[in-house]
């Protein structure tokens, strides 16, 4: 198999072509951030400029059962694929490289082997994972949980947004059929690496000096829905001694989230919030709040979600307010394969062998991803890019053109050490 291209694109290049292309799509003129949301206008703009790279490069298309789109170079039935990519959704006006950095660059990466003359002994894969950010329909990676057995047709058609379309409805009004969804181990079976390049949700490799790092591990993570239920009334007449007032108990459970957070040396933020009846005169009757906790352990996370839980249901019983907690989603931690993840670090420490033989840093991270979802059912590993802001989930977020560079060669190294022996 071959992996020729007559053209011989330069993988700098095509990235900077391929990335003035889908910039302006699902950008929102105003905040200047990405709205770019499960089975909308936006989503289906950026599958048909997936669809689009990966025909201009001769890859056959297709899109899975779940949503999910890939390309393939060779013939994905004969196993042991070495598959890249990440998705294109974002979280409300989020910035652009979480998600679509690991696919520009993979396309990248496959026209810079192209260009070195790269013979392919393994077939490639280059795939989008469709609601990775679950910014629409309120639980991440539904794609690829979808597509490893960690969301059930059930669960999923159970899926509401909050203008209350279900999921099913979506996606049909997309085209798709949602009675199709579910496990596809057929396809997982056919892969033998994922190698998921992701821009850096953190300043690790800023301060190391690094542009490329290798992710050790994913922090244990969930999402859980906190509902203060009290009782609707005139905020111009009722006493404050009459009120059953449930924003007070959730502005004291969000003071504990961080409290406990701070202690436990873990993260907890109540980052979404929904209030009825949301008048400006009107003492509301329910407060709806949901808190993303993560930490470097089980242990600890469980420890720092019970002791939240247990502030708010002290707060609530004081203002009279009655409680809900739901448990929406867990991801327990991820250790990326040793041996892939050794793998890498060798290919690229060859790679770099000018720098003194520095090694390439590895480093943990507390952000869910694909990969991560996927550890369970193939070899995966993951490629960290720096982001000099830190910041991420927001339009500051950002890769220099160089370090792009960077993590498209080392993307491309990587494929060429997994696919091409």
């Amino acid at each position: 198999m071959t992996g020729r291209n007559d053209e011989g694109r330069d993988g700098e290049a095509s990235f900077r072509e391929m990335w003035r292309d889908l910039a302006p799509l699902g950008r929102h003129p105003a905040s200047g951030g990405y709205r770019r949301y499960a089975w909308t206008g936006a989503d289906a703009d950026c599958r048909a400029w997936f669809r689009e790279q990966a025909e201009a490069r001769g890859l056959v298309h297709e899109t899975d059962r779940n949503g999910n789109q890939w390309a393939w170079l060779g013939d994905p039935g004969e196993g042991d694929a070495v598959v890249t990519g990440s998705h294109l959704d974002s979280v409300p006006d989020g910035g652009a490289f979480d998600g679509p950095l690991g696919i520009v660059s993979a396309f990248a990466a496959l026209d810079e082997l192209r260009r070195r003359g790269a013979e392919f002994t393994k077939p490639l894969g280059i795939v989008n994972f469709g609601d990775e950010e679950g910014a629409r329909f309120g639980l991440a990676c539904v794609g690829s949980r979808l597509t490893a057995g960690r969301l059930t047709r059930e669960e999923a058609h159970r899926l509401v947004d909050a203008g209350g379309t279900t999921l099913p409805r979506a996606m049909e009004a997309a085209g798709y059929d949602p009675d199709a969804i579910g496990p596809d181990p057929e396809r997982l079976a056919r892969i033998g690496a994922f190698v998921e390049l992701h821009v850096e949700q953190g300043r690790s490799l800023d301060r190391t000096g690094d542009p490329v790092g290798i992710a050790s591990a994913i922090w244990p993570h969930g999402r859980w829905r906190y509902d203060f239920r009290g009782e609707a009334n005139h905020a111009g007449t009722t006493l404050l001694a009459d009120r059953r007032d449930p924003m007070l108990p959730y502005a004291e459970t969000v003071l504990a989230a961080r409290r406990e957070a701070g202690l436990a040396g873990a993260l907890a933020t109540f980052g979404k919030v929904a209030v009825e009846p949301n008048g400006v005169n009107a003492v509301p009757s329910l407060v709806r709040g949901w808190l993303d906790s993560r930490a470097a352990d089980a242990g600890t996370l469980d420890a720092v979600t019970a002791a939240v839980e247990r502030a708010a249901r002290e707060y609530a019983g004081r203002a009279g307010v009655a409680l809900d907690v739901v448990r929406e989603s867990f991801t327990p931690v991820v250790e990326f394969q040793h041996a892939l993840r050794d793998e890498l670090a060798r290919i690229l420490g060859a790679a770099r062998a000018e720098d003194r033989g520095r090694p390439v840093p590895v480093l943990a991270t507390g952000a869910g991803h694909d990969a991560g979802i996927l550890s369970a059912s193939v070899p995966t590993a993951m490629l960290f890019v720096r982001n000099p802001t830190g910041v991420s989930h927001s339009p500051a977020e950002h890769a220099t053109e160089q370090d792009r560079a960077a993590g498209v060669a080392a993307l491309a190294d990587v494929l060429e050490g997994l696919a091409c022996r």
